[in-house]
This record gives C-alpha cells, structure tokens and sequence, in this order.
C-alpha cells in the first residue's frame, strides 16, 4: 500500500506536443526526481502523463512538464489528482 506522502496526478497536455520530443524530453527529465509512471501520445494530439511519487517530486516534475521541451508548445494542461497505486517501476514511454 502507498504511504500517505505518495500522490498520482494525471495530466493531459494540448497543444503542439506531438513530434517535438516530448515524451523522451519528459523521460530524460523525470531522473532528477523520484516520480514513476508513464507519458504517452494520445490520438488526438494531446500526449497524457500520469506521476506518482513523493507529493514534492510530482509537484516539481509537474511544473518541468508544465513547461514543456524547446520545440513544444503547450496551450492547455488539464490535471487531476487519483488514488496512488503503486504499480510503476519507473518513468517510461507507454505505447
């Protein structure tokens, strides 16, 4: 069972954020915290990233994504917090 300080957060990013990097930039960036889960294309253009760690690290690595890589442009971040699972081993791209 998750502890307590544990969060997930799902977010869905929208703008030009297919065909920039985004989700290995993400990736390369996720290994300056202690955050697992998964970023991810969606078909309608919009790439979703799920974070769960410490609430700290997910909030910081939320506002990097915020953010986005150099060649992105992000327009809209839709975000909602879940009930943490624990399942994740890492930050990965999810095909």
């Amino acid at each position: 069972m998750p502890s307590a300080d544990v969060v997930r957060r799902r977010l869905l990013f929208s703008g030009i954020v297919q065909g920039v990097g985004f989700r290995y930039w993400a990736v390369r960036e996720s290994a300056a915290f202690s955050v697992t889960g998964y970023v991810r294309n969606l078909y309608d253009g919009s790439v979703e990233a799920v974070l769960e760690g410490p609430r700290d690290d997910v909030t910081n690595f939320e506002r990097v994504l915020r953010e986005g890589p150099p060649y992105g442009r992000i327009r809209r971040v839709d975000g909602m917090d879940e009930e943490p699972r624990g399942k994740f081993a890492s930050f990965d791209v999810k095909f």
